[in-house]
């Protein structure tokens, strides 16, 4: 319970006063990033466990259930909770607050609607869906296990449509402290009731492993229930800080319809956005395959290939995108608010910040993984030479797409949705132009087809994102003077990061067991990470870009630290 304690404390008044406290841009993209890469790494590690108490089939029937729910749980929330942030922080910076609230009860009626009818078409007709998922399979699971697993995933429904707009609200009156909390609250319940209900379900008491799927896959639902009644607890604790009384003596006419019509057109294009970016992995499953085989190499190299880019070297990328994604979490509500006091000097210095944040954090993450792409691999899936030669490149891709998907968040943020569906449109049509080209073209300059995709990918985000930039600064007359500076600094402490760790590597670099490469990664990421920083405050670029005395004012917020300041 450290993690929980560590992120309330971040957020705490020195002071003890008992009230919520607005998280300013820089923080509240701090504690959302911290907030999501827990829940990536804590859904990571509870794989390992897992998958050994369960099995193959186990495995097979919890991701059954999963991937059809995944399905019905994007269309029960599509977009809706990040068009409530957005709203709700309109309006606060309209002193609007009574639009606003009414604003997040609509949406919250209408969410509830959209939940409990997908709840009750996944939960009547799981026999269907059960035998469209196996068919007529024998020997395995059968339709009936399939069916109560869907089953039981379907009560989540219910109540994560809900949550996901309670933490909108939250995150649209900018306590993204909370938000993040519940993330993690969310997440660790879930984990442990998988872990020790599985383990206890087939070791203690002997039961099928089917049973521990079930107790599993339960978790979804409490830990969702879990997180609400923390978000309900903390609105109800704190009725002051949602209530400002902050209305203008002139009130802006907005009936019922309107804003429902400005919830789901706000909704949209963030449906879209989603929609657009899992394109890319669909384009990955129907070219990667066909082409690798049609250029020589065996079913089964093509085979892992897609594996590593659309499963398991994805779920590892998460952790550099977590940084990107916390990021978006704070800038929504912070662009949309400077957006609606027509403030574009702010916007353009908060575009500017965040891409030397996301630089500052994503390219040594982003390296260092890739480097230690070997020993993580092992650690996680066991070491696979072809694996580990495609994911040192799919994870270094990661850098673009955080920036491009930050900015194509801070258009929609900005209204500009012609501009953000307009440059996501163009970079699907790249990739399913480019994909099988890039492969072939590899080919033929004796370069492994497997890269093509990553590289792909990298240069069309590349290509969109400076679109977007240009086009800013054509529109808006966004200057980007003020990343010359940090942009070559980075370069530099990250050459001589990549130089130690190269050399490193001649002195110690074990994946022989799980236990040496732990050791490896530790070590590394130790004197990498050391190293780096070690440069970065020299060369004040921490200040730049995170603003003076960060190191002492996340001290003063630890923990151990007593109230007052005082050690």
């Amino acid at each position: 319970m450290e993690i929980l304690s560590t992120i309330e404390q971040l957020n705490i008044n020195t002071s003890g006063c008992d009230y919520l406290k607005k998280n300013n841009f820089v923080n509240g993209a701090f504690i959302a990033t911290l907030g999501i890469v827990i829940c990536k790494i804590l859904g990571l590690v509870y794989v390992i466990p897992f998958y050994k108490i369960i099995g193959t089939q186990g495995g097979a029937l919890y991701s059954y259930a999963y991937s059809i729910y995944a399905v019905f749980l994007n269309l029960s929330t599509a977009g809706i909770p990040m068009a409530i942030s957005k709203i709700v922080s309109e309006y606060n910076a309209l002193n609007q607050e009574k639009l606003q609230k009414r604003a997040f009860k609509i949406a919250s009626k209408l969410l509830n609607i959209v939940g409990l009818i997908a709840f009750a078409l996944l939960f009547v007709f799981s026999d269907l869906f059960a035998r469209l998922i196996i068919g007529g399979v024998e020997g395995g699971n059968t339709v009936a296990d399939v069916s109560i697993a869907i089953k039981t995933v379907s009560l989540a429904l219910i109540v994560v449509p809900q949550l996901s707009i309670l933490r909108g609200y939250f995150q649209g009156n900018r306590y993204i402290t909370q938000s993040s909390l519940s993330s993690v609250i969310e997440q660790l319940v879930r984990v442990i009731i998988i872990i020790f209900g599985s383990y206890i379900s087939v070791k203690v008491f002997g039961l099928p492993v089917k049973i521990a799927v079930y107790i599993s896959i339960l978790g979804a639902t409490i830990g969702a229930l879990t997180s609400y009644i923390y978000l309900k607890i903390k609105i109800r604790k704190h009725k002051n800080d949602f209530s400002t009384e902050k209305t203008t003596s002139k009130e802006l006419k907005v009936d019922n319809k309107m804003l429902l019509k400005k919830i789901v057109c706000y909704a949209i294009p963030f449906v879209i956005i989603n929609l657009l970016q899992s394109a890319y992995s669909v384009v990955d499953t129907f070219t990667v395959v066909k082409t690798m085989t049609s250029l020589g190499y065996p079913t089964a190299v093509a085979e892992t290939t897609i594996g590593v880019l659309n499963t398991w070297g994805s779920k590892l990328n998460m952790i550099v995108v977590s940084i990107s994604l916390g990021l978006i979490v704070s800038l929504v509500p912070n662009v949309t608010a400077s957006y609606a006091k027509n403030d574009f000097k702010d916007i353009n210095n908060k575009v500017n910040q965040s891409i030397k944040m996301l630089l500052f954090i994503t390219l040594p993450m982003a390296i260092g993984i890739s480097i230690l792409s070997a020993p993580i691999w092992n650690v996680f899936y066991g070491y696979d030479k072809l694996s580990v030669s495609i994911f040192s490149i799919f994870i270094l891709q990661v850098v673009f797409y955080s920036v491009y998907i930050t900015l194509i968040n801070v258009t929609q943020a900005m209204n500009q949705t012609k501009l953000s569906l307009g440059v996501l449109s163009f970079s699907f049509i790249l990739k399913v132009i480019l994909n099988i080209p890039m492969m072939r073209l590899l080919s033929f300059f004796n370069i492994e087809a497997y890269y093509g995709p990553p590289i792909t990918n990298a240069l069309i985000e590349l290509t969109s994102l400076t679109i977007i930039l240009i086009i800013l600064h054509k529109k808006y007359k966004f200057s980007y003077k003020d990343l010359i500076s940090p942009f070559f600094k980075i370069l530099f402490c990250l050459g001589i990061m990549i130089l130690s760790l190269v050399g490193m590597k001649y002195l110690y670099f074990s994946i022989d067991s799980i236990a040496s490469s732990i050791l490896t990664i530790v070590l590394f990421v130790l004197v990498g990470a050391l190293i780096y920083f070690s440069l970065a405050f020299k060369l004040k670029l921490i200040d730049n870009i995170f603003g003076p005395n960060l190191l002492e004012n996340l001290i003063d917020r630890l923990p151990f630290k007593k109230k007052g300041g005082q050690k």
